[in-house]
């Protein structure tokens, strides 16, 4: 069946509503959901109902905008308190656990097969990060509670290694399409994508906040759409100076989750919505491209370097980038554990198919093999390893999204009415801008014996009588410091 203007629309809803519905029961028999989309893509491809595609560079786009979502979505999720202690944790494993992934992953590959260096080094760069898509999902589908710091550790790297993954891979292609340059002419790419991209993600984030409680839009709906804008912006104004675009957006997620923003409920929901369709296309898409027919003649080799990715490459870059770290060796093991592949490894693997490198069917393949066993072996194995190690909580205690925690955020155990007077420092401004404890809301305003219900975006004015609930009295004094 080809995909034309007639159908498409019927069968990318046929194939997203069968997703849905199957991914909705998968986890009864201990299958992750996203590789149940990968094998609904498999399954309507050429070599199942039918569906012919078989473009690379559709599915890089495809691919490119869904790792948008996800990880911007990810970054909106992450609460800076719990990443704060585990920050040089995180950024060890996402930068020097990612390097010594793909180093020791590329020099195994080189010794078993014909690849060049080069080449070896590639395939190791492809499958070097977790996956972000597949973390987030199987964490926090599962509702797997993990002790201390473990599961914000687990979910920074992984938000926050795919621009390592991404620098390395094009290095390695540049590499390997150029074989006049060196190691040493790549380490400027490097550098310049890591530097400005994160200095990029700080700028945009801190433009968006100015821009989100600054404009005013008439509709509520409008906010989220705004900042779906301010994304792609930072991405590809990143991307267009040289920097690391993946970076940027996951830096200006991180800072916005963790600010004041007018309409932050709305957004926070529309997001969380929009990065699982994003999960859902993106697995879809991929299981469409790939042929399995092609992948068998590389059943074989391709789990001796999935075993070795599992077994051994992934824990070398894990403890060695932990070495000078307080951990617990448990703990060590589990992160080791938690490293998934899914649908990252498979996207960079189009950038080889489109550069037409000569091994680049056999990477494409051999890179769609690892990612569904890492899947497969470590993503239905999460919580019974968890609970080998001794690292997960009582199933009672379920860690907190953004989103949960934004709504537990509303306090009740005390209440105090502040009437503002035209000194008050609070006058002409918003809520939003008024740097409340995060532990205390304005739950109501009496406006000439009007009451209304406030938003951040509510500007208050003189004579207001605010109706304050927080959750201590010390909470109030801060209140009132904040409205002198």
């Amino acid at each position: 069946m080809n995909l034309t203007i007639e159908n498409i629309v019927l069968v990318g809803s046929l194939l997203l509503f069968i997703s849905i519905i199957v991914g909705k029961t998968s986890y009864k028999f201990g299958v992750p959901t996203l590789l149940l989309f990968l094998m609904i893509g498999m399954i309507a491809g050429s070599d199942g109902l039918g569906i012919e595609f078989d473009n690379p560079e559709i599915a890089q786009f495809i691919g490119i905008i869904s790792l948008n979502f996800i990880l911007f979505s990810g970054g909106l999720d992450t609460h800076w308190k719990s990443v704060k202690p585990i920050l040089k944790e995180g950024i060890a494993l996402s930068t020097l656990g990612v390097l010594l992934t793909a180093i020791s992953l590329g020099t195994f590959v080189w010794l078993l097969t014909d690849f060049t260096i080069y080449e070896s080094m590639l395939l190791g760069s492809i499958v070097s990060s977790t996956d972000a898509a597949a973390v987030f999902s199987i964490l926090r589908s599962k509702s797997l509670a993990l002790k201390t710091n473990l599961r914000p550790t687990l979910e920074l790297e992984s938000g926050s290694n795919d621009p390592m993954a991404y620098v390395l891979t094009i290095a390695f292609l540049t590499l390997v399409v150029n074989q006049d340059q060196t190691i040493a002419s790549i380490i400027p790419l490097f550098l310049q994508q890591m530097i400005l991209g994160t200095v990029a993600g700080f700028v945009f984030g801190k433009i968006s906040k100015f821009i989100i409680n600054k404009i005013k839009l008439d509709f509520e709906g409008l906010y989220p759409v705004l900042v779906i804008a301010l994304m792609f912006i930072t991405f590809s104004a990143t991307d267009a100076v040289g920097g690391n675009g993946f970076l940027a957006i996951y830096i200006c997620a991180v800072y916005l989750g963790n600010q004041d923003l007018i309409h932050k409920k709305t957004i926070l929901k529309m997001f969380d919505g929009l990065a699982w369709l994003m999960q859902i296309v993106l697995f879809l898409t991929l299981g469409l491209l790939v042929f399995p027919s092609e992948v068998i003649p590389y059943l074989g080799i391709g789990m001796l370097i999935s075993l070795f990715l599992i077994l051994i490459a992934r824990p070398v870059g894990v403890f060695l980038s932990l070495i000078f770290f307080r951990m617990k060796m448990r703990r060590r093991f589990y992160i080791s554990w938690v490293g998934l592949r899914g649908a990252v490894p498979i996207v960079f693997a189009t950038y080889p198919l489109l550069a037409g490198i000569e091994k680049a069917n056999m990477i494409f393949n051999i890179v769609f093999f690892i990612s569904v066993t890492s899947v497969l072996i470590q993503g239905t194995t999460l919580s019974i390893v968890a609970k080998w190690l001794h690292v997960a909580l009582p199933e009672k205690v379920k860690p907190i999204s953004a989103i949960d925690r934004f709504i537990s955020d509303i306090p009740k155990n005390a209440m105090k009415k502040i009437k503002l007077n035209y000194d008050s420092n609070a006058v002409g401004k918003k809520i939003v801008e008024l740097g409340f404890p995060k532990t205390a809301i304005i739950s109501m305003i009496e406006r000439n014996d009007n009451y209304t219900i406030p938003t951040g975006a509510t500007i208050l004015e003189e004579n207001d009588i605010l109706v304050i609930l927080s959750e201590n009295e010390k909470s109030i004094e801060e209140v009132e410091q904040c409205l002198e």
